[in-house]
């Protein structure tokens, strides 16, 4: 029986879709950081251009709200100096019941070389992948709770620079997990990276039940779960996504589950603060942690505009 090949990889094993970390072999990550390293001078030049994209049509098709997402990327291209389109979803035809295949036909008509999609379905950049045609390269931008790889990558990016290396850190993810596509996404990075261990931190309620399976250390406790980490992940509770009350209030979860200096205390004295953002005040970080010295937020913003560049510049010069 033939092994089925990974829709993201050509038969050089190249990557021209990126769809999610899952099943993606070491080097291809490190390809990515290491470029991304690259661009990240960029960004300190008088003119902020390169031209590895110049006459590439790249398409934002957010099916969901992101600013910071969708604004990185759009920098990213153009920084590359591609052709940027942002779709208006709420006016487009798909709002008047074209179905999400005919809007990419349509597109790819258009001469599309790139299609950036986020969708609130799982698996939504998978369909585009398979339908589109063999020379457009399909990255996700986040896809219901499945995957979000560029923050993922721009996640790893943000730990490398300040740690150096993965193989003796413990990283501790902390929050609403169960709704989270980019705690997935770490989870996976982190492990092919070689992480020495993983926690998933968070009430029963927001912890999947295939956590364990997936080779992280659950805790229920905040305190277990932060003690000596080297890196700590604050995720945000997505409300928007939670069906009935899985928590008392926001309260009651930043009492037990927030970070706060107290409870940052705990964990490894140089210990890096991580939030993929929009970040919460008061629900899950404090302001005196989401503004101190040990927090890298903004750097990883910063770092996603070099990861996107990486990413698009990887795959825009790879055939089917």
């Amino acid at each position: 029986m033939l092994e089925q090949r990974n829709p993201q990889l050509n038969r050089n094993g190249e990557l021209i879709h990126l769809l999610s970390i899952d099943g993606l072999p070491r080097e291809v990550l490190v390809q990515i950081l290491d470029t991304a390293g690259t661009f990240l001078s960029v960004n300190d030049r008088e003119v902020k251009k390169v031209p590895l994209l110049r006459g590439k049509s790249i398409f934002n098709l957010f099916f969901e709200n992101s600013t910071r997402t969708r604004t990185t990327f759009e920098i990213a291209a153009k920084r590359l100096s591609a052709d940027v389109i942002n779709l208006d979803i709420a006016r487009s035809s798909t709002a008047k019941g074209e179905s999400l295949l005919d809007t990419i036909a349509n597109l790819s008509a258009m001469h599309a070389d790139m299609f950036i999609v986020r969708h609130g379905e799982s698996g939504a950049p998978y369909l585009v992948a398979r339908h589109c045609a063999p020379h457009v390269h399909v990255i996700n931008a986040g896809d219901g709770r499945h995957a979000h790889p560029t923050q993922g990558l721009l996640d790893m990016y943000t730990i490398r620079h300040f740690k150096r290396d993965f193989t003796n850190l413990t990283v501790a993810i902390v929050g609403d997990i169960v709704h989270s596509r980019v705690a997935r996404s770490d989870i996976h990075a982190l492990t092919t990276l070689g992480v020495a261990e993983i926690r998933g931190v968070g009430p029963k309620t927001l912890v999947p039940g295939d956590l364990r399976e997936m080779g992280v250390r659950v805790c229920h406790d905040m305190t277990e779960g932060i003690r000596g980490a080297d890196v700590i992940i604050m995720l945000r509770l997505q409300n928007e996504r939670m069906s009935g009350a899985m928590l008392p209030s926001a309260g009651e979860f930043f009492k037990s589950y927030g970070l706060t200096p107290e409870k940052l205390a705990l964990a490894h004295p140089d210990a890096i603060v991580m939030h993929p953002g929009p970040i919460n005040r008061g629900v899950e970080i404090h302001s005196d942690v989401a503004d101190g010295k040990q927090s890298v937020i903004l750097p990883q913003v910063t770092f996603g505009i070099a990861v996107r560049m990486a990413v698009m510049s990887n795959i825009a010069g790879i055939s089917a």
